[in-house]
């Protein structure tokens, strides 16, 4: 008998002890999320774990609730209620200065939100002097680097207005990675381009997925969720409907609601 109790207690806290490591793993926490607009909920208590290193790709509807999710860890949506943490800060305590949080956070949306006025190396550059006061030698040597890393070295000279939309969508994505995230989020990246440009933006995004960086990826490509992802969430009317790896989802949905949704982007 008392083996039995020394064999359960040994399980129970290798048990507790995985927990603890997952926890403390962890780049993002989030622990029943709400958010209303109103009286309206779009946010219906949400609770998520994305791991260093994890590439969890989000689909679902129109209005399901994904870019409300992703807007959140940021806090660029406040929470109506619930707990967000960032590594070992809580973003949504309103003590936390959020700005700094920020400068690890990278976040990439559906408008590239580039100035118009600044030449590609420039908007790469500025967040660097401003926010992490980097000299100006080191923000643009490190804007060339990430510009290249994107492909667009060669165009870093280049304004705006001259570049492609897929190109000015890497400007951005170089931009964020030049403030060194701990994590990228991605919003909807390629939905604004034209297909021919998707291309060369989503295969940036695999080239970052490879690299390790952990990302959360708000996205309609399919075929990116299915070959680089390390989980699947599916989110409809403001919660998370099923969530596996991709072979979990795609080949064995459990929701009717998730197959459906399938079947008619198949």
């Amino acid at each position: 008998m008392s083996g039995d109790r020394a064999g359960g207690a040994s399980a129970e806290g290798e048990a507790a002890a995985s927990a603890r490591e997952a926890v403390a793993d962890a780049v993002i926490r989030i622990e029943g999320l709400h958010k209303c607009y109103g009286a309206q909920e779009i946010l219906k208590g949400i609770d998520l774990t994305v791991q260093r290193g994890e590439v969890v790709v989000i689909l679902g509807p129109s209005g399901s609730g994904k870019s409300t999710l992703l807007r959140c860890v940021n806090r660029l949506e406040e929470a109506t209620s619930g707990h967000i943490w960032f590594e070992d800060t809580e973003i949504t305590d309103p003590s936390t200065k959020i700005n700094k949080v920020r400068e690890h956070v990278g976040m990439v949306f559906q408008s590239f939100n580039l100035f118009p006025h600044l030449t590609a190396k420039k908007n790469v550059m500025l967040a660097q002097e401003h926010v992490l006061k980097r000299p100006k030698e080191e923000a643009e040597r490190v804007a060339l680097e990430q510009l290249e890393r994107v492909g667009l070295r060669e165009r870093a000279d280049y304004k705006p207005g001259q570049l492609s939309g897929g190109q000015q969508q890497r400007v951005a994505i170089a931009r964020a990675l030049a403030m060194d995230p701990h994590v990228m989020l991605f919003d909807e990246a390629t939905s604004a381009l034209d297909p021919e440009l998707v291309r060369d933006v989503l295969d940036v995004m695999r080239s970052l997925a490879s690299e390790g960086m952990t990302m959360m990826v708000v996205t309609h490509e399919m075929k990116f969720a299915r070959d680089v992802a390390d989980r699947v969430i599916f989110m409809d009317g403001g919660v998370i409907v099923e969530q596996g790896t991709p072979e979990d989802v795609f080949e064995h949905p459990q929701s009717d609601r998730t197959k459906d949704f399938l079947g008619h982007i198949a």
